[in-house]
């Protein structure tokens, strides 16, 4: 109980002061740019659709916004050529992620297996199964974007520049050049096995159950 005693004390504290009519400042700053909205996705141990949908909110954001003043990008860079490089890894990166989301979101809603005994429910799983194919398929245009921009990051130029502080988005933009990442494969095959639940839910009719 000890433990908890200094913490409780400061939410009494702040407590007080508010009765008391007691102004507490509070830190705050605008989200402006691309590395503002960034900073606000994160990801829960376990994961449910609002989650998802606020952080595909706020990467849509990072996504339009424009990028900071190198200064406060939160790694070194020293010329305009690296400069370059990380706006397309960022652009690539947060489609990427965009992707993750409306996978996660997707897999939500998604039935992977229709059973006869799912018959009497046959309505609310189609409904589903179309919400869980629109973020398949959002998937697929986010995909599109970050090739482009993986594409731009391999340009030539770049050949013998790494951005060691963000070697993970390096990273991935090395796997996306050579295949190994490949989410238009995911998504079609997760397209490809919905459809075929779908077909098995439209085929049911009253003597299913």
């Amino acid at each position: 109980m000890k433990k908890y005693f200094p913490y409780i004390a400061r939410i009494v504290a702040v407590l007080l002061l508010f009765s008391l009519g007691i102004v507490v400042p509070a830190s705050a700053y605008m989200v402006k740019y691309k590395e503002d909205f960034y900073r606000l996705y994160h990801i829960h141990y376990q994961q449910y659709p609002d989650d998802c949908i606020e952080n595909i909110y706020w990467l849509e954001k990072a996504v339009q916004a424009d990028f900071c003043n190198p200064l406060y990008a939160g790694l070194k860079i020293e010329t305009k050529k690296e400069w370059e490089k990380y706006r397309y890894l960022f652009q690539m990166h947060l489609n990427l992620k965009l992707i993750e989301q409306h996978l996660r979101l997707g897999r939500t809603y998604d039935k992977k297996v229709a059973y006869f005994y799912d018959a009497p429910w046959k309505e609310e799983y189609l409904r589903n199964l179309e919400t869980a194919e629109s973020c398949y398929r959002a998937g697929l245009y986010y995909w599109t974007e970050a090739r482009l921009w993986a594409e731009k990051a391999n340009q030539q130029k770049f050949r013998f520049l790494c951005l060691k502080d963000i070697q993970n988005w390096e990273d991935e933009c090395w796997r996306i050049d050579r295949g190994e990442l490949n989410y238009e494969t995911i998504l079609n095959r997760e397209l490809k096995r919905l459809q075929k639940v779908k077909e098995t839910f439209l085929a049911m009719d009253e003597n299913t159950y």
